[in-house]
């Protein structure tokens, strides 16, 4: 459509869907079916950008797919009218809508307007523009420059799921214009907010460093470890939490609707892939192993790929929010300057369950789940800089499972240790290369993850903080929240 009148006889079944699409035009409030879900905490931390005037940007809402963004957009209008913001200045299209096919934004802009009746205003501006789905438009992030550029006093938001293109065309087109905005797989903390799981956690005072410092712990932690559970096979998307039907076959919905369609939809041709299901088998191979350490030799090996390709098949797979590289530091917490080797994570562990079949407690990769599933607690915050650590020394080989390096130092502020297991609490031995590492660092405090136990050693003029792994991907969840937030919280040392 070149412009507004070309398919005048398509025109009326445009503004009839604009209208039915906006309903708080007229009745002042969004559809019930998303006013009653339930908000994502990140809500707190996006809608003060779709509010924001001061800085000419349109912003890009942008992750996997069945996250909820779009009903982040519907609670964000919902919060705009609760504000005073006129209803009849804000609009929402969905671009994936068949009858808008091939329509510029800016004439869906004019069209909206008309439907509105205020296609005489001498000025556009004030309103807040929804643009959903907005990968269905080809060269949409021109479309949306222009708007941002020429419509001065119009904020412009929009969503997409096909992340890995977004992400590309964002940076690329957008710079400048565009302030992207990450809605990842739900935290631990979220779950069970969403579940009005609320009562089992309670305020709980550590003495670190000498200080003392603001955490949680479970009233009832078999409970919870069978949320988290729960959490690790189903839990990183909202509309799978509340589905005991979707939870019966989660293949059919998270591989089908959410892996197939990323993997063979979203434009990998963008990255230069063309065989869709050699970039499929790569992908299960990294999903069973969520968590361990590869390089691309082995990787090549493994796959019989060559290294250029799977380099580029691992870019597409991070950046379509699939995946996390996490890269090694040594002994003394030197980053490689070789990064020869490295951790894939999962984002999110129901994936896994997606792929292949739930896990139980006691599977012998459980505790790889685990750790990826604290992992991806702290996948969406961009504060810190986190890797693993992993050395040899002589015939010794250690390992350290996450490492948070203080971005002004370029030293370690904390270290974790992975366990599904209570054991470490009374076999101090066993935990001989986090005791080194902190030596090497001169770190007084660390945390190793349990099962159940909740306590504090000494041990080598050091502190170790045993405490449970639902219940620490619990603390990492709330302060990674808060942080995008910007609020105060209540914080474990290594969480600040």
């Amino acid at each position: 459509m070149e412009n507004v009148n070309v398919y005048s006889d398509l025109k009326d079944a445009v503004l009839r869907k604009m209208q039915a699409d906006n309903q708080w035009w007229s009745s002042g409030r969004i559809p019930d079916d998303f006013a009653g879900l339930p908000r994502r905490q990140y809500l707190d931390a996006f809608y003060p950008m779709v509010r924001q005037r001061e800085v000419r940007r349109g912003v890009i809402l942008m992750g996997p797919r069945r996250v909820g963004k779009t009903v982040m957009l519907f609670h964000s209008i919902a919060q705009l009218m609760s504000d005073g913001v006129d209803p009849q200045h804000i609009i929402y299209l969905s671009i994936d809508t068949p009858i808008y096919n091939n329509i510029g934004l800016e004439q869906l802009f004019a069209l909206a307007r008309e439907a509105l009746k205020r296609t005489d205003e001498d000025t556009v501006e004030g309103y807040y523009v929804f643009f959903d789905e907005i990968q269905y438009l080809k060269d949409w992030e021109l479309h949306l420059k222009s708007l941002v550029d020429t419509y001065r006093n119009v904020k412009f938001v929009a969503s997409g799921s096909a992340a890995a293109a977004l992400k590309m065309k964002s940076n690329e087109s957008g710079a400048g214009r565009f302030t992207d905005f990450a809605l990842p797989p739900l935290t631990f903390n979220e779950y069970i907010d969403l579940l009005g799981l609320g009562h089992l956690m309670v305020p709980k005072v550590i003495e670190w460093n000498g200080q003392q410092v603001e955490a949680f712990d479970t009233i009832d932690i078999t409970q919870l470890n069978g949320h988290f559970l729960n959490y690790i096979n189903f839990g990183g998307y909202p509309e799978i939490v509340f589905s005991s039907t979707i939870q019966a076959n989660p293949s059919q919905y998270v591989r089908h609707d959410i892996v197939d369609k990323v993997l063979l939809r979203d434009l990998p041709s963008l990255y230069g892939i063309h065989d869709v299901q050699e970039l499929f088998r790569l992908f299960i191979h990294i999903a069973y192993l969520s968590g361990e350490e590869f390089s691309y030799e082995s990787l090549s090996t493994a796959s019989g790929m060559r290294k250029d390709v799977i380099k580029r098949y691992i870019s597409y797979l991070e950046a379509a929010f699939l995946i996390k590289v996490v890269y090694r530091v040594d002994a003394n917490a030197k980053r490689m300057q070789r990064q020869t080797t490295f951790k894939i994570y999962l984002t999110n562990p129901a994936l896994r369950c997606a792929l292949f079949s739930p896990l139980v407690a006691t599977d012998q990769l459980f505790g790889s789940m685990v750790e990826t599933a604290i992992f991806a607690q702290w996948i969406p915050r961009y504060d810190t800089e986190v890797y693993y650590a992993n050395w040899k020394e002589g015939s010794h080989k250690g390992e350290v499972d996450i490492v948070g390096l203080d971005i002004a130092r370029q030293k370690p502020s904390w270290a974790v240790e992975v366990k599904w297991s209570d054991r470490y609490y009374n076999e101090i031995g066993d935990l001989k290369s986090l005791l080194r590492f902190m030596q090497n660092n001169n770190l007084a405090s660390a945390v190793v993850t349990t099962t159940r136990i909740y306590a504090t050693r000494q041990v080598q003029g050091a502190t170790l903080h045993f405490i449970p792994a639902a219940v620490y991907a619990y603390i990492v969840g709330v302060n990674t929240i808060h942080r995008q937030v910007g609020t105060s919280t209540p914080s474990l040392l290594p969480l600040q």
